[in-house]
């Protein structure tokens, strides 16, 4: 876009916005159409009209100051041009062979012979001896109306009259019609925003139902749905529109309930499931650790499927507690409330993750001073613990990973583990907080990964009050976790 487009753009005025500023727009643009098309058909008549009464003027005169312009001998001794019976302003000039010979003008009651300039001369010259009235202007005079009519000496003679007065008249009129015209156009302006603010006020609702529907939570939990909107009167298009988005506030209200119902019941199940899971997968691991105790000679094979089995109960209870642990948070179970170490739980999960991963690289970059939160202090463990176990488990060894805690503000706490693996695959990162979530499901199996560290991380972090996000790219992959600021003299929760 060049340069000059766009000062063309900057210099546009801007166009009304919202369909209230449109419609008052448009019907103040209307309106103002009509005013000048009334304005320049009245001012049009009026001056034909006007125009017409002095050709009427000229007709009647016949010429007769014109004609005694040729100051004939009169019987009397006054060689005077006639001016009975003329008007002020009246013009007359005498053509003998297409050249003016004499022209003049009446000046309260006599003649004063006017100057003609060679402009002036030619456009009475051209002018065709038919008695038709025509505008003219001469240098000295103005605006004039003139008739040529054939004299008895084979001679031309002009009469004309000013038209001043039909301009002043037809001036009048044009100002009178703009300040009548701008005054009903700012009055209907004002009275049609007003008229069209009421007519619009059912759309209005529905906008701001549809704003406050869209600022609900609509993703998980219940759901109170705003009631219906009233004046959804079918007969017109803005009660239409109402009623229908009533009858499409009701489907999604009933889509909602639903949905919450499926969630509370499979929230249930969960929790109902994973209490009883939890003896048997404690009772088979129990059994398989002593069996693989038993003293005497066990085959190789049968060692084998104890072993595995130990392993398999062993990964079967983590998951029974995770699943425990996301039902308790979904049902809005409160954590405890306690003043936390940060720092503290920050240098015990490095150890545990470097003594679990030694062929990783491990850094951890504190502040000077402890950093202190409010919350559950086996959960924040859990947070930390779980973020660098996904580090350790999604990069080979020989990775850098780097735990920060920034120093406490009065905007809260931050927390970051970054690595520079090969990164989270891009389609992937939308939902890597969602449960179930892998990334590899032959290494996560392998490893024991069930998909749930980082919805833990996310539910247990929400719980808190704080968000968890994730920035990764090819070599660099970085969860920040945000906790609120510590509340002063924190009491214990259950």
């Amino acid at each position: 876009m060049t340069a000059r487009r766009l000062r063309r753009l900057a210099r546009r005025p801007p166009l009304p916005r919202t369909l209230r500023a449109r419609l008052t727009a448009g019907l103040v643009a209307l309106l103002a159409v009509a005013c000048t098309a009334v304005g320049v058909t009245t001012a049009v008549a009026l001056e034909e009209f006007l125009v017409g009464r002095l050709d009427q003027q000229l007709t009647a005169s016949g010429g007769r100051f014109a004609a005694s312009l040729e100051h004939e001998d009169r019987p009397d001794g006054d060689n005077r041009p006639d001016t009975r019976g003329q008007s002020e302003g009246t013009f007359g000039a005498r053509l003998l062979r297409g050249e003016p010979t004499q022209a003049a003008v009446v000046r309260e009651r006599t003649d004063a012979v006017v100057p003609l300039s060679a402009k002036d001369r030619r456009a009475l010259a051209a002018l065709p001896a038919d008695g038709r009235g025509r505008s003219v202007r001469l240098s000295r005079l103005g605006h004039y109306r003139v008739t040529a009519v054939p004299g008895d000496d084979g001679d031309v003679l002009i009469t004309g009259l000013p038209l001043h007065r039909v301009e002043e008249t037809v001036h009048r009129l044009e100002l009178v019609e703009a300040i009548v015209f701008g005054t009903a156009l700012a009055a209907t302006g004002l009275a049609g925003a007003l008229w069209v603010r009421l007519s619009l006020r059912p759309l209005r609702r529905v906008a701001a139902t549809a704003a406050q529907v869209s600022a609900l939570p609509l993703a998980t939990g219940e759901v109170a749905m705003p009631g219906p909107l009233p004046d959804t009167d079918t007969r017109t298009e803005v009660g239409q529109v109402g009623a229908a988005f009533n009858h499409m506030l009701g489907h999604v209200g009933d889509a909602l309930t639903r949905r919450h119902a499926s969630e509370e019941r499979l929230r249930h199940f969960a929790a109902d499931a994973s209490h009883e899971l939890r003896t048997p997968v404690a009772t088979v691991r129990a059994h398989a650790e002593l069996a693989l105790r038993h003293p005497g000679p066990v085959p190789d094979e049968v060692r084998h499927a104890l072993e595995r089995i130990q392993s398999e109960s062993r990964r079967m209870s983590g998951l029974v507690d995770d699943l425990l642990l996301l039902a308790r948070l979904d049902a809005g179970r409160p954590l405890a409330r306690d003043t936390v170490d940060l720092t503290r739980l920050a240098l015990d999960a490095l150890d545990d993750a470097r003594a679990a991963a030694p062929g990783h690289h491990w850094s951890l970059d504190l502040p000077e001073e402890p950093v202190t939160v409010t919350g559950d202090e086996h959960r924040l463990h859990q947070v930390i613990a779980n973020l660098l176990t996904n580090a350790r488990t999604h990069t080979p060894p020989g990775t850098h990973v780097e735990l920060r805690i920034a120093p406490a503000t009065n905007d809260g706490t931050e927390l970051t583990v970054t690595d520079d693996g090969p990164g989270i695959p891009e389609h992937l990162q939308p939902e890597v907080f969602a449960r179930f979530t892998r990334a590899d499901h032959n290494r996560s199996r392998k490893t024991g990964s069930t998909g749930l560290g980082l919805a833990i991380v996310d539910a247990v972090t929400t719980a808190h009050g704080g968000r968890v996000t994730l920035d990764s790219t090819p070599e660099r992959t970085r969860f920040s976790v945000w906790l609120p600021p510590r509340v002063a003299d924190a009491s214990s929760g259950g």
